[in-house]
C-alpha cells in the first residue's frame, strides 16, 4: 500500500484545473443551463401555438371535442408535473412525504382512504394550504382549466404550499385513493376519471402504485388506467411494500402484477415497474435489499433528470395535440361538406353520426392520416348528437399547411437548439448557455439519500476522521481528495448528482492526455457503465490523470482495491454491470 500523499489529489493539480476552467466554460450551474434552454423553447411554442394552432382550435371548437380547454402562457411556463394514481393504502403520500424529506401541509396518511382530495404540492415562502376554488383562479399556477369539473370537485382539491428544494424543480399531484369493492358506489360528487385525465394530460410524469398484498385493479382503477391511453410513454409502475414478503413470494406478486396490467394496459410494451420500500423507515426485511436499492436509484434518476427533459417534453406535447387539431378539422370540414344546403339536415345528420365509423375510414384514407389521431369514437359520436353539423365550419386548407408547415419545419428547428450527441462541445455550449431572462429557480431535483433505510451505516458514523486503513470494507484512499473536489465537481453543474457524458469528457480533455490514455482512464473511472460521472467517479478520473500527468505513472491495467470507492466495490466485485 502507497503512502497517503501519493493517493492525494491536489486542490490545484492540473487535473482540477482543467474541471474548473471546464466548469467556467459551460456558462452557469446546470440549473441555469436548463432554464436557459427551456425559456428559449417555451417562448417559441408559445409564439407557434397563439398564431397557428389557437386559431384551428378555436374554428373547429376543439375545446368541446376533447375537453382540453385552450392552453394559456402559465400552462406553457409550468413546471414538470408528477402524478401518483393508486388505490388507497399504497403509500402514494407517504411517497412524497419521502421524496420532500419531511412533512407538508395538508399530510394525511393512514391504512383507510384518507387522502379524500387532489392535493397539489407547489413551492412557496410560507407554509400553508389553499383552497381549490382559490388554486384555480390563481394568475401564476396552470389550473384555471378545472374550473369545468364544478364547485363539488374544487371543494375537494387543494394546494400545499411550502418552501422545499425538490418543488423548486417538480410540481407533484397527490390523488385520492381509488376506491375498491362496495366504496366504488360511492359517489364522489366528480367525474374522477375526467379529472385523472385532465392531470395526465398536462402530467410529465405519472406514477401507477401498487400494494404487494393487494394486486387487484378495481372498476374505477381499470377507469383511470384507461384514460392514460395515449400518455403510455410517461407512466411508471411502482410495486411498493415489497419489503414485506419474502424472495419467492415477490416472484409470485411481480408477475401477478405484470399479467394484470397486460389485462388492463392496451399498449403491447411491457410497463416499467419499480420494486421496493418507497418511505424512509428501514427495510422489514433486508433478503432483497441490493434489488431494493438499485430499483430506488433508477427511480430517483428518473425523477431527477424531469427538469432537463422539459422543454423536449413541452415539444411532445404540442405535436401531440397540433396532430389532433388537424384530424379534427378534417372531420369537421367533411361533415360540413356532407350536408344538403337546403332540405333534410337533420336526417342527413344523424345518417352520418350512425356510419361514423365509414366516415372515420375515408377520412384516414382521403387524407393519409394515422388512426392513432382520431378521437375515441364512442364519445366523439355523442358530442355530435349535440350540436348542428350546417354550423360547422368548412375546412381551410390555408390553415391545414399552416399546421403542417409547423410539424415539418418549426418543430424539427426547435430540436435542433436542443443538446444531442452530434454536437461539438463548442456547438454545446452555445446551445445551452447565454439566453435572457431564464428563470433560475429551476434546478435538477435533489433525491433523498437512502443508506441507512438499507442497513448500510452512513460515511464517517462511526468516526468523525473517517475510516483507518485497517478498515477494508470502508477505507478509501481518496476520501480527502473527495472532500477537497467536490466544490470543482458541483462547479461543473452535475445534474441529479450525475455529469453528463458531454461534460464528463469535456474535463478530461482540457487535461491534455492523449485520446488514447483518456480512453483508458474512462474505463476504469466509469465503473457502473452508465456512461456519467458520479463524484465518486470523477476524483477516481481525476487521481488518474494527476498520476499521469504529475507523477509520471502509467495508467494501471484495473484499479487497486483501496482506490475504488466503497460505493461502487459490490459491482467491481462482480466484474462490472
Amino acid at each position: 500500500m502507497a503512502d497517503a500523499p501519493s493517493w492525494a489529489v491536489d486542490a490545484g493539480s492540473p487535473a482540477v484545473n482543467a474541471s474548473m476552467a471546464a466548469a467556467s466554460s459551460s456558462g452557469g450551474t446546470a440549473g441555469e443551463e436548463i432554464a436557459d434552454r427551456t425559456s428559449v423553447i417555451t417562448g417559441k411554442l408559445k409564439s407557434i401555438y397563439r398564431k397557428v394552432v389557437l386559431p384551428v382550435e378555436k374554428k373547429y371548437s376543439y375545446d368541446y371535442f376533447y375537453e382540453s380547454p385552450l392552453l394559456t402562457d402559465i400552462e406553457f411556463d409550468a413546471k414538470p408535473q408528477v402524478l401518483l394514481i393508486g388505490q388507497y393504502s399504497v403509500g402514494k403520500t407517504s411517497f412524497i412525504r419521502y421524496l420532500l424529506g419531511r412533512d407538508f401541509p395538508g399530510q394525511r396518511i393512514g391504512p383507510e382512504p384518507t387522502t379524500d382530495r387532489f392535493t397539489v404540492l407547489i413551492n412557496g415562502p410560507e407554509e400553508r394550504t389553499i383552497p381549490g376554488n382559490a388554486l384555480s383562479v390563481h394568475p401564476d399556477l396552470p389550473f384555471r382549466g378545472l374550473e369545468r369539473f364544478g364547485v363539488s370537485f374544487l371543494s375537494r382539491f387543494e394546494g400545499s404550499q411550502m418552501p422545499s428544494s425538490v418543488l423548486r424543480s417538480v410540481t407533484l399531484v397527490d390523488t385520492p385513493g381509488v376506491l375498491s369493492g362496495e366504496k366504488q358506489r360511492t359517489n364522489r360528487g366528480y367525474d374522477f376519471t375526467k379529472v385523472v385525465a385532465w392531470f395526465a394530460e398536462r402530467a410529465d410524469l405519472i406514477l401507477l402504485l401498487f400494494d404487494a398484498h393487494k394486486l387487484d385493479i378495481s372498476d374505477e382503477l381499470k377507469g383511470a388506467i384507461d384514460v392514460l391511453k395515449g400518455h403510455e410513454d410517461k407512466i411508471r409502475c411502482i410495486l411498493n411494500k415489497a419489503d414485506q414478503i419474502d424472495r419467492q413470494q415477490l416472484m409470485r406478486v411481480y408477475g401477478a402484477l405484470l399479467w394484470s396490467l397486460g389485462k388492463t394496459m392496451t399498449s403491447p410494451e411491457v410497463a416499467r415497474v419499480y420494486v421496493g420500500s418507497f418511505w424512509q423507515e428501514p427495510l422489514k426485511n433486508l433478503d432483497n435489499s441490493e434489488l431494493f436499492e438499485m430499483e430506488e436509484k433508477d427511480l430517483m434518476k428518473d425523477l431527477a433528470v424531469l427538469p432537463r427533459q422539459s422543454a423536449v417534453r413541452k415539444i411532445n406535447e404540442l405535436v401531440k395535440r397540433i396532430r389532433k387539431v388537424k384530424t379534427l378539422a378534417y372531420i369537421i370540414g367533411y361533415l360540413k361538406s356532407q350536408m344538403p344546403n337546403l332540405m333534410g339536415k337533420e336526417k342527413k345528420q344523424q345518417k352520418l353520426i350512425a356510419d361514423l365509423p365509414n366516415v372515420f375510414r375515408t377520412i384516414l384514407k382521403k387524407y393519409n392520416l394515422a388512426p392513432g389521431d382520431f378521437p375515441d369514437i364512442t364519445s366523439f359520436s355523442s358530442k355530435l348528437r349535440e350540436v348542428k353539423f350546417s354550423e360547422f365550419s368548412t375546412l381551410s386548407q390555408k390553415q391545414i399547411d399552416a399546421l403542417d408547415e409547423v410539424l415539418n419545419k418549426d418543430i424539427p428547428a426547435l430540436m435542433e437548439e436542443l443538446p444531442s450527441e452530434r454536437d461539438s462541445p463548442e456547438t454545446l455550449r452555445a446551445k445551452m448557455g447565454g439566453a435572457i431572462g431564464a428563470n433560475k429557480n429551476v434546478s435538477a431535483m435533489p433525491v433523498p439519500k437512502t443508506g441507512t433505510k438499507y442497513g448500510k451505516a452512513e460515511s464517517y458514523e462511526s468516526n468523525p476522521f473517517g475510516y483507518g486503513q485497517d478498515d477494508q470494507d470502508h477505507y478509501w484512499a481518496l476520501q480527502e481528495s473527495a472532500d477537497r473536489l467536490l466544490p470543482s465537481f458541483e462547479a461543473l453543474g452535475p445534474e441529479g448528482g450525475f455529469l453528463s457524458t458531454q461534460k464528463a469528457r469535456d474535463v478530461l480533455v482540457k487535461t491534455g492526455l492523449s485520446k488514447d490514455q483518456l480512453r483508458q482512464i474512462w474505463n476504469l473511472s466509469d465503473m457502473d457503465r452508465d456512461g456519467l460521472f458520479d463524484h465518486d467517479e470523477y476524483v477516481v478520473a481525476m487521481f488518474l490523470c494527476d498520476a499521469v500527468i504529475q507523477k509520471g505513472r502509467p495508467i494501471p491495467v484495473e484499479l487497486p482495491a483501496s482506490v475504488i470507492p466503497p460505493s461502487k466495490r459490490s459491482i467491481m466485485n462482480k466484474g462490472g454491470p
